[in-house]
């Protein structure tokens, strides 16, 4: 992820129609009436809007994790990063995508990919938490 594009939330807001009715992921219900509300998705996503940044995804290191190339991370820099968090982090000055694995006194940045290496941090290395992965968005179809 050494070459993003990181957007700020702007004050902009945007607001689309969110149906009343939940759309079971179980087994089929009956329809109900149709009501709506409307909502800015940034009100979903960014808990705290002036430390959360929107990152485009270049690579395939992530995808067992389904985050793919081109995807938009949403980055929430107040949050402090924890064992398994999926990360934005910055090793020798360079950005990258990882699950974080601080245990035991190890610290390692683990891909969702078998093709690509975990980066286990040595001594001379130095690694910068960037912010915590809050939200994936990605295309479907």
């Amino acid at each position: 992820m050494s070459k993003h594009q990181i957007f700020e939330l702007t004050s902009k807001r945007i607001y689309l129609p969110l149906a009343e009715s939940k759309i079971t992921a179980g087994f089929p219900t009956p329809v109900t009436e149709y009501n709506e509300e409307r909502l800015d998705i940034n009100d979903i996503v960014a808990t705290n809007p002036h430390a959360t940044f929107y990152v485009r995804v270049s690579g395939s290191s992530m995808i067992d994790a389904n985050i793919k190339d081109g995807d938009i991370l949403v980055v929430d820099k107040s949050l402090e990063a924890r064992h398994n968090d999926i990360v934005i982090a910055v090793v020798d000055g360079e950005f990258t995508v990882k699950t974080l694995y601080h245990k035991d006194g190890t610290i390692k940045l683990m891909p969702a990919n078998p093709e690509f290496p975990e980066i286990v941090l040595q001594n001379e290395q130095e690694l910068n938490i960037w912010g915590v992965v809050s939200y994936t968005i990605h295309k479907n179809r």
